[in-house]
């Protein structure tokens, strides 16, 4: 009897553990400026909380520092950033009707996004069916 009360209190705990993980989709359509905004609030949200799960989505003019050779305002690679970001455990999530609509070849989006269908379609699907809180910086 003990023996089953030890295993569901486990039980309870490692459910308890993983709900607690917070699940953020940060959503950026509005370019350079709007993502060098954004990388320092995600490493900023990864200090403070090191097991947030953080997905960016982005479309529009927002794609555009996931592209090969992108730079910052400062005229700075954002491929280190990225980087240090997808070590991190950050998912980058690219939209396929921006390239499509802008005719930019899927081959000049940085290696570490993942192309998605539609970046409001997977901004929807992460809040409604993956229970991801929404951040726009």
């Amino acid at each position: 009897m003990m023996k089953r009360i030890l295993v569901v209190l486990i039980c309870l705990v490692a459910t308890t553990a993983a709900w607690a993980q917070i699940k953020v989709v940060y959503h950026l359509n509005e370019g350079i400026p709007q993502a060098s905004r954004a990388l320092p609030n995600i490493r900023n949200h990864l200090a403070a909380d090191p097991t947030a799960k953080i997905v960016v989505v982005t479309h529009g003019p927002g794609i555009d520092f996931l592209l090969d050779g992108a730079v910052n305002l400062k005229e700075q690679p954002y491929s280190g950033d990225i980087a240090d970001l997808v070590a991190r455990g950050v998912e980058f999530r690219v939209c396929n009707n921006t390239l499509q609509s802008r005719k930019i070849s899927k081959d000049k989006v940085v290696m570490e996004a993942q192309i998605v269908p539609s970046g409001v379609a997977e901004v929807a699907r992460l809040q409604a069916k993956d229970g991801f809180v929404y951040l726009r910086p």
